[in-house]
């Protein structure tokens, strides 16, 4: 098979992953960003502010799940590979091996939604020590799920194009933090201006806002779940397509 090679890949992340959480500074790390807007946003505002008929802080868990979905799947994909292709030079021994591009994207997009999912996991059983918990429901999970593989793999897509280490960095600050405060995560989109609202419907993570605080699919639901597939699909087949071209 094609794509039989991908445990190999997957497998080592998965080591150097356990290495670091032998480290309770990963932990802190994962968590701290979140904990502090939960805090600050959930707890300051959440018993004075009311939106869509609910408590803000049942607004705010499940956009700060996503987010936390988001930085970690995309963060440590793009870094690692970044720093293992431009400085330690291991990714070209996957490239040299016998194993297609494919199972390269596989491996190293498993290997980020693991860390994903992780790092939301560990907020989502910090939210239940909170007044207001998440709804937990299949919507939810899958959404959490596709989020984790839209950014890993678009994690994969800059940790190829990078020149260096340092625009991993610069792309960050570019793309994915302005998703993180302006997708819905903390507000809802509709009480941005309405040329903004256009840029910002058309991010993923604003999709990915949408679905999870659904608690049953309905039209809107169901668009922004293509919308993600489209995304997800996309960043895919082009991180496959561009570990393919990379001898070339």
């Amino acid at each position: 098979m094609m794509t039989e090679g991908w445990y190999p890949v997957f497998l080592r992340e998965m080591l150097l992953f356990r290495r670091k959480l032998l480290k309770l500074s990963y932990l802190f790390s994962a968590m701290i960003v979140p904990i502090i807007y939960l805090v600050t946003f959930g707890l300051g505002l959440g018993r004075t502010v009311q939106l869509h008929g609910t408590d803000y802080l049942s607004y705010l868990i499940p956009g700060l799940v996503v987010m936390s979905s988001m930085n970690n799947s995309y963060t440590w994909v793009a870094s690692a590979l970044s720093l293992n292709r431009l400085y330690f030079k291991t990714f070209q021994v996957f490239v040299q091996a016998p194993i297609s591009p494919s199972s390269i994207m596989i491996g190293e997009v498993l290997a980020g939604m693991v860390k994903g999912l992780f790092a939301s996991l560990l907020l989502i059983v910090t939210s239940f020590l909170m007044p207001s918990s998440p709804a937990i429901n299949a919507i939810f999970v899958g959404t959490l799920f596709l989020n984790c593989f839209l950014f890993a793999s678009l994690g994969v897509i800059i940790g190829m194009t990078a020149k260096s280490h340092e625009d991993t960095s610069t792309y960050n600050n570019f793309f994915i933090l302005p998703m993180a405060f302006f997708s819905g995560t903390f507000f809802p989109v509709n009480r941005m201006p309405e040329l903004l609202r256009v840029v910002i419907n058309v991010l993923p993570l604003t999709h990915a806002n949408i679905l999870i605080r659904k608690t049953q699919m309905d039209v809107e639901g169901f668009v922004s779940f293509l919308i993600l597939l489209g995304y997800a699909a996309a960043f895919f087949w082009y991180g496959s397509r561009l570990i393919r071209n990379y001898n070339e």
